[in-house]
C-alpha cells in the first residue's frame, strides 16, 4: 500500500491533507491549540504540550523504524548545520515567544477560529518567510552553512544500531512523562 502511495502524487497529497486534518484535530482535542495552555507551557505551569510532543516523539520514532524494518518506509534525513539550526531556532523562538503559537498549533488554532492566530500568526509567517527569502543568499553565504554536518543521524553519530538508540531514548522519555505527570501536574 505505501509503495503505491509513494508512486502516486495525487494520493500523497490527499493522504497528507487527511493526516493534517487528523493531526490538527488531535492537537485541538489535546488542548495544544489553546493560547492559555501554550503560555502555561512557556511559563512552566502547564505541561500539556510537552506531554503531547514527547508522546508523539516516542510513537513516531518507534513507528517509523518498525515500518522501515518491514521495508514499508525509508528515512530521508535532511542535511543540517549548526548555523542553520541556530537561525531556525531563533526565528522559531521569537515567533513562539511573541505570539504563543508554533506553526502546527497556529494552524490548529486558526481552524478552531482563533483570530490572533490567523492575523498575527499566519500573516506573520508569510511576512517572515518573505523576509527570510530575501535575506537567504546572504545568510547562506555567511551563516547557514557554518558547522555543516550533513545527513547525520544520532545512531550514525554514535556508531550504534538504531534500536540501541531508540529503546533507551523511548524508555527515558517514558520515565520523564511519568515524572511530569506525577510531580508537575
Amino acid at each position: 500500500m505505501l509503495k503505491t502511495l509513494h508512486e502516486r502524487q495525487g494520493m500523497q497529497l490527499l493522504f497528507g491533507l487527511l493526516m493534517g486534518i487528523v493531526f490538527g484535530f488531535l492537537l485541538q482535542k489535546g488542548g495544544a491549540t489553546q493560547y492559555d495552555i501554550i503560555i502555561g507551557q512557556l511559563l512552566l505551569t502547564d505541561f500539556t504540550v510537552v506531554k503531547i510532543m514527547l508522546s508523539a516523539v516516542v510513537v513516531g520514532k518507534i513507528g517509523v523504524h518498525l515500518f522501515r524494518g518491514l521495508g514499508m518506509a525509508q528515512l530521508h534525513p535532511k542535511s543540517g548545520s549548526i548555523g542553520s539550526t541556530v537561525i531556525g531556532g531563533l526565528i522559531f523562538g521569537v515567533g513562539f515567544g511573541i505570539l504563543g503559537y508554533c506553526p502546527g498549533t497556529m494552524v490548529g488554532a486558526v481552524g478552531q477560529g482563533s483570530l490572533d492566530a490567523l492575523f498575527g500568526g499566519i500573516v506573520g509567517m508569510l511576512i517572515g518567510a518573505g523576509i527570510f527569502s530575501e535575506m537567504y543568499p546572504k545568510l547562506e553565504r555567511n551563516i547557514l552553512n557554518k558547522g555543516y554536518f550533513g545527513e547525520l543521524t544520532w545512531p550514525q553519530l554514535l556508531k550504534k544500531n538504531h534500536w540501541a538508540v531508540i529503546i533507551p531514548v523511548a524508555i527515558g522519555i517514558a520515565a520523564l512523562l511519568f515524572v511530569i505527570d506525577r510531580f508537575a501536574s
